[in-house]
């Protein structure tokens, strides 16, 4: 017999929407291989007004306008705008090289809420070799700068490797030197050009260090920052583990890692086509822009369609759809694994999440056995 908590109820918090494919610069990891001058269709400003209209249909979720590179997009100020005078609280994910300061000042007139900006590395050598252009981590550092100056929040993302796990501290140390109010690790899943880094993919147990890096460092910072670690959905069963007043299995709790701060709730691992979906800049909609799986394209059912009745949407709702090790785990209905990575490393994208050490309970009793 099914538990209730086989089922994921979708209630949708936040939308990634890839406005472009461009980008100014050839970073190492990028899930979508984005580069300058990739002239490639995308939707009219006609079919963005629609899709906004027709996310509405759903709810209100955070819009979070990414790219590439989102300020390339001849649109994007028309997009925002629009969606924010529609009731949308609008996020810009952004290598942070072209915010100049009448573009702070325009993105405030909006007003877009956040800006949040990928520094990989804390110093400018690093950061422009993994980033591709010379000059691009003091780009990134004036723009953050002038999104401050504009009043703007600031968010700084990371994406962890075994290049820089080294610096973690001081990408940290960098994010609190620059007043940011957020800090989002995330995990590599190698796709796109990320593909060429899996050799300094980190093994589980570093995973694991680092997400209870994460863990300590909030409990320090709590006031000042805010943490969200990023494709690892296994960070909500450490959280559990190390808080044991909230340590059962399935406890929904007011933690410390700042959920008013950023809106959206965070007592769950992997959110896609639960609370969380992407959209490409062609309008095909995925679980995450990390699960490269079409669920739908808006050109030919509306969003609202696509969201609540894709196969795709359906099967990742279901928990009792998940195989392996996260199958059994007393932990599943928090984390369920990431499903980007269980697809890119076996193909199968309800398969068990390869980068998690923690053996089930109930596995671990059969074995004993």
């Amino acid at each position: 017999m099914k538990s209730k908590q086989d089922n994921a109820t979708p209630q949708l918090h936040m939308v990634a929407w890839e406005l472009s494919h461009n980008c100014n610069l050839y970073c190492a990891h990028c899930r979508s291989s984005s580069a300058d001058n990739l002239h490639h269709e995308g939707l009219s400003t006609q079919e963005s007004f629609r899709l906004v209209d027709e996310i509405l249909e759903v709810g209100k979720p955070v819009l979070i306008l990414t790219g590439g590179e989102p300020l390339l997009h001849p649109d994007l100020f028309q997009i925002a705008e629009y969606a924010v005078s529609k009731g949308l609280r609008v996020v810009l994910g952004t290598n942070g090289t072209l915010i100049t300061e009448t573009i702070a000042r325009k993105l405030k007139e909006i007003p877009v809420s956040r800006v949040a900006v990928s520094i990989d590395f804390p110093t400018p050598q690093l950061q422009d070799r993994f980033r591709g252009k010379t000059g691009a981590f003091q780009a990134a550092m004036a723009g953050i700068a002038n999104a401050q100056q504009a009043g703007i929040e600031v968010q700084i993302n990371s994406t962890i490797t075994r290049l820089n796990v080294r610096y973690l501290d001081k990408l940290l140390d960098l994010a609190l030197k620059v007043g940011a109010v957020a800090f989002h690790p995330f995990m590599l899943v190698p796709t796109g050009r990320g593909k060429g880094l899996k050799a300094v993919e980190m093994s589980p147990e570093e995973y694991e260090q680092i997400l209870n890096w994460v863990n300590d460092r909030q409990e320090e910072l709590t006031d000042r920052i805010s943490f969200k670690p990023t494709n690892a959905p296994h960070y909500q069963r450490i959280r559990r583990q190390r808080n044991k007043k909230h340590s059962l299995p399935g406890t929904s709790f007011a933690d410390k890692t700042g959920a008013t701060k950023e809106g959206i709730s965070e007592v769950r691992g992997c959110l896609a086509g639960i609370s969380f979906c992407f959209i490409s800049y062609q309008g095909k909609i995925q679980g995450c822009g990390f699960l490269d799986i079409e669920a739908g394209d808006i050109k030919e059912r509306s969003f609202s369609e696509i969201w609540k009745s894709s196969s795709l949407f359906s099967q990742l709702r279901q928990r009792s759809n998940i195989k392996g090790k996260c199958g059994i785990c007393e932990y599943k209905s928090v984390c369920g694994g990431c499903r980007a990575r269980a697809y890119e490393s076996t193909g199968d994208y309800l398969g068990a999440e390869p980068y998690c050490i923690y053996q089930p309970a109930l596995s671990a009793k059969n074995e004993t056995r």
